[in-house]
């Protein structure tokens, strides 16, 4: 993704989104007239009938927001005894299963999951720590090693200090804590002593201090790093992801990089993804996955005009241009684009 800042005035009045509330920007929302017994009872028909029936496990999965979905699996379980998700398992196969697995499980369950996937076997896997802490929420953070000690019996600290090290490891322990600076107050000489000690930790020395960029990163709020971003934009004639790609390497730069693009725009930095998962030689379905599902109820709607502004085509018509049972799948097919949106 080119360097976001460089129209200092866009930036300064555009939403980052990183506490948006789910359902207002989201392509997920829940239905209106929710009925939860005929929800079950649809589920069941077409898991149970002769074959499955996939378009209604779709219907149903990528019009409920995650509180309907979970009552759904509460009463499934209640009426059959058996556990939605694993009937899900069981009945589909393939990419198909891995989405609607994921769009049937909490969203804290996902990212628990998702990061497990990240830190077993031999060698973590940096780019979904990266993408999750830097992305997430306090209260998302919390739920996540709520759930992750739940699945794991150890917490998410615990075995993240057996994976991570150096000052990455000690900026990813940081926002593991989930103790981000949450106050929406933004003191502007706070800000500019910020920016300042960041330009002298980098910039202005031989040599990185990255503890300085670790504190402030990692510590700080939302609000006071975008008003900081754009003091250091001032001082140094440079942007603070121009400055950090120069002063850092490996997975510290990629992380921090990460926090200063959510920080300016999360819709922005996942439609980054999102392309990059669709681009070069073979889709990476993971990513991809996780990013639409993981967004579908908070920030699509962003995403999708971000995804238009920096790539001059529509992410709409490029998942919607994938089979259909994918396409589907992944909440976007039969929906009409909405011009405000993404032209």
């Amino acid at each position: 993704m080119a360097d976001l800042w460089d129209d200092l005035e866009s930036f300064a009045n555009a939403s980052s989104s990183f506490t948006a509330v789910p359902g207002e920007r989201g392509t997920i929302k829940a239905k209106a007239n929710f009925n939860v017994s005929e929800d079950v009872a649809a589920l069941r028909k077409a898991i149970e009938g002769l074959g499955t029936t996939e378009k209604t496990l779709i219907e149903i999965l990528t019009h409920r927001s995650s509180s309907q979905k979970q009552a759904i699996s509460k009463a499934y379980q209640e009426t059959t005894k058996r556990i939605l998700v694993n009937d899900l398992k069981g009945d589909t196969q393939g990419k198909l299963e891995d989405v609607l697995v994921a769009l049937a499980r909490p969203p804290a369950v996902n990212d628990a999951k998702w990061i497990i996937e990240g830190i077993k076997g031999a060698g973590t896997d940096n780019s979904i720590l990266i993408e999750i802490l830097s992305s997430r929420t306090n209260k998302q953070i919390k739920e996540l090693s709520a759930a992750y000690s739940e699945e794991t019996k150890k917490t998410l600290i615990q075995n993240l200090k057996t994976e991570v090290s150096g000052d990455y490891g000690k900026a990813i322990l940081l926002l593991a804590e989930g103790a981000r600076d949450e106050s929406t107050n933004v003191n502007a000489n706070q800000a500019k002593e910020d920016a300042k000690a960041l330009y002298n930790a980098g910039e202005k020395k031989l040599g990185t201090d990255e503890s300085k960029f670790i504190e402030i990163l990692c510590k700080r709020s939302i609000p006071h790093l975008r008003q900081t971003i754009l003091e250091y934009k001032n001082i140094s004639g440079k942007t603070l992801q121009k400055s950090i790609e120069k002063e850092m390497s490996g997975n510290l730069e990629e992380l921090l990089v990460a926090i200063v693009k959510c920080a300016v725009s999360t819709p922005a930095y996942f439609a980054e993804k999102l392309y990059k998962s669709m681009k070069g030689a073979g889709t990476d379905e993971t990513t991809l996955t996780r990013v639409m599902v993981s967004r579908g109820e908070i920030d699509m709607l962003d995403i999708r005009v971000e995804y238009k502004k920096l790539y001059q085509s529509s992410l709409y018509k490029e998942i919607n241009s994938w089979p259909s049972g994918q396409t589907e799948s992944l909440g976007e097919r039969g929906k009409e684009e909405p011009k405000d949106h993404c032209g």
